[in-house]
């Protein structure tokens, strides 16, 4: 096999630097599957890496890119032939062991998932670990008792990839859900997508008591620091916050009294690792009942594997919205 193209992260003395380099299947880290990239896509953890903002990778150099979609070029495990049209979402893909951001990319087995019927390979990028994580929320909400019943779910950073997927996927379950941004010029967006109420988070009162009076039926977080205390003190009794991110800090400074007073639940959301039976099951419901009806506008965006370092620095600048698709390979 001929060299290929990827985007890989460097360590440079005491900082890390991205580079466009021309690799083979030999510099990539190990595993069963080799895998013909068609699209990768474009989450905050991969802007930190590109950008050089955050220490993501174990190790150096790597290719970067927590997600990938293409074609099985070949395959030891007999789980999969040439040809199968797969996808991987974490498993330390583009952390630990080297990414999606290129041409080519080979990964452990046990981290490939068949595509599944119902999605298209651009359409399970435009989803990526950012719809992944925002079904694996709503089915630890639903496991957990929460229903459209107990009130309106609020939604921070809403206007990323998580949040965006989020705000349908909720919707279409039935829940009442309030975009709570601090961006009140996307509100037609944030409509568009589902959102019943866009909240200006600049407004809202944090209070300092234990407890506040409960607004919220639940909510998915994606901030943490003072936001996410401020859901502690204002989810209603029995309400959960999937806590999903640390956009804003990674601190939480609460009390136990919403959890043992109003009986709130705290679900810590770790899509990397999760059990592989959840991984096929929550993939399934992504392709099918829980499909995002507004995919295309929240994922607009096709960017070449090119222009991925300038798009990284938008996100990490704030100035990003929804998802965005990298097109890595061409005939797919």
């Amino acid at each position: 096999m001929p060299n290929f193209n990827a985007l890989r992260i460097h360590q440079v003395e005491k900082a890390t630097q991205a580079r466009f380099d021309s690799i083979s299947i030999d510099d990539l880290s190990a595993g069963e599957v080799v895998i013909r990239v068609a699209y990768s896509s474009l989450n905050y953890k991969d802007a930190l890496a590109v950008t050089g903002k955050g220490r993501i990778m174990r190790g150096y150099p790597k290719v970067a890119g927590i997600d990938l979609s293409g074609v099985v070029d070949s395959s030891s495990d007999a789980h999969f032939k040439a040809g199968d049209a797969v996808l991987v979402t974490g498993c330390n893909v583009g952390e630990a062991l080297d990414g999606g951001l290129a041409e080519f990319a080979r990964v452990p087995a046990s981290a490939v998932v068949p595509l599944p019927k119902g999605l298209s390979l651009s359409q399970a990028m435009a989803l990526g670990t950012a719809g992944f994580t925002a079904a694996m929320a709503l089915r630890r909400m639903l496991e957990n008792h929460q229903v459209p019943e107990m009130g309106p779910i609020a939604v921070t950073g809403p206007t990323g990839g998580v949040g965006s997927i989020a705000i349908d996927l909720f919707k279409q379950c039935g829940f009442e859900v309030a975009a709570i941004t601090g961006k009140m010029s996307a509100a037609s967006y944030l409509r568009e997508l589902g959102a019943d109420e866009v909240v200006d988070r600049n407004t809202l009162d944090f209070g300092s008591k234990p407890l506040e009076t409960a607004r919220w039926g639940g909510a998915v977080d994606n901030l943490g620091g003072d936001t996410l205390t401020y859901l502690t003190r204002t989810v209603k009794p029995w309400g959960n916050i999937a806590s999903i991110g640390l956009a804003q800090a990674p601190t939480l400074n609460t009390t136990v009294i919403p959890f043992i007073l109003r009986g709130v639940s705290l679900l810590g959301i770790h899509s990397v690792e999760c059990p592989r039976a959840w991984r096929l099951g929550l993939w399934d419901k992504l392709a099918h009942e829980w499909k995002p009806r507004g995919l295309e506008v929240i994922a607009p965006r096709v960017i070449t594997l090119q222009e991925v370092p300038a798009v990284c620095a938008e996100m990490v600048a704030g100035r990003a919205q929804g998802r965005t698709v990298v097109r890595i390979g061409g005939n797919f």
